[in-house]
């Protein structure tokens, strides 16, 4: 009984990650960290995602721990059984116009049966992780999954559209040396930077 009541006092972090691999992982990487630090973990996959880990590696990846779960929301894309990474520009779209009612509805769901969710953790994409945290009154923090240099990275692609360089003209720019460009003048960047080491957006 006094354990039972020590676990429903733990702070209770739901994690929100963008379902591909590159976020997946450095989200994981810090529902860990705050385990070992005694937070209570949710950790939210999409039911694709959930299937394929599964189907991979055994219902035992998902066991998880009685103080570190996993749960599941639809990601909005059609069914597939497919093996695949997923469309990723459908992805994003489908994630940010259809996951937020059932993130709601799991937030819901673990206030009624487990310990009370505290805060959400979500990935920096899953933005709508905001709203569905103010509606049940707790924090939400939104975490930048990709490196630093990545993060400045993507800050200066307004620059490179103002100083003509991005977007790209036609699809020859991509093999024609283009991406060589230097681009020795970007707010916080090497001057040594080239085009092709930005972020690989700029170049769709």
């Amino acid at each position: 009984r006094g354990r039972e009541n020590m676990e429903m006092k733990k702070p209770h972090a739901v994690i929100v990650p963008l379902p591909t691999q590159g976020h997946v992982t450095p989200m994981l990487k810090l529902a860990k960290l705050l385990h070992c630090k005694g937070f209570h973990i949710t950790f939210v996959n999409t039911e694709y995602n959930h299937r394929r880990l599964v189907r991979s590696r055994g219902d035992a990846a998902v066991e998880g721990l009685p103080d570190f779960r996993f749960a599941t929301i639809p990601d909005g894309l059609p069914p597939s059984d497919a093996d695949a990474t997923q469309d990723i520009p459908s992805l994003c779209y489908s994630t940010m116009t259809t996951c937020l009612p059932p993130l709601k509805r799991l937030l819901g769901e673990l206030n009624r049966v487990g310990p009370p969710v505290t805060c959400v953790v979500a990935d920096n994409v899953m933005s709508f992780s905001v709203d569905a945290a103010a509606e049940i009154r707790v924090p939400c923090v939104l975490f930048w999954t990709a490196s630093a240099c990545g993060y400045i990275g993507y800050r200066n692609f307004r620059f490179l559209m103002q100083e003509g360089i991005a977007p790209l003209k036609d699809e020859a720019q991509l093999s024609n040396g283009y991406l060589d460009t230097p681009v020795a003048q970007a707010p916080g960047m090497s001057r040594h930077m080239r085009l092709r080491d930005f972020p690989s957006f700029i170049c769709t």
